[in-house]
């Protein structure tokens, strides 16, 4: 059994099944689906994996594959701020 996102405890077998049972045909399907490149590290290591498996199983390249975008915050956010710490400005 290979482990392909550490993060979230997903393996290949698990992706092979979703594409092969559910009809993944993309990353954003296994994301929502398995929580694929959900954890700390936000798919680093998963989601290229991720990919060669489902070019295999799809019959596509993995240049054809779509990959995720990050999505940063508009305006960054101080962790003080969410912490619900006193800004030192006001």
């Amino acid at each position: 059994m290979k482990i392909i996102c550490r993060c979230e405890d997903i393996t290949e077998e698990d992706i092979i099944k979703a594409i092969r049972e559910k009809g993944c045909t993309t990353l954003d399907e296994l994301k929502h689906l398995l929580r694929l490149g959900m954890g700390p590290c936000q798919g680093r290591t998963c989601i290229p994996l991720a990919a060669r498996i489902l070019a295999r199983e799809t019959g596509k390249k993995v240049s054809e594959i779509e990959l995720q975008t990050s999505r940063p915050p508009v305006v960054p956010v101080p962790l003080g701020l969410l912490a619900g710490e006193e800004d030192e400005n006001d």
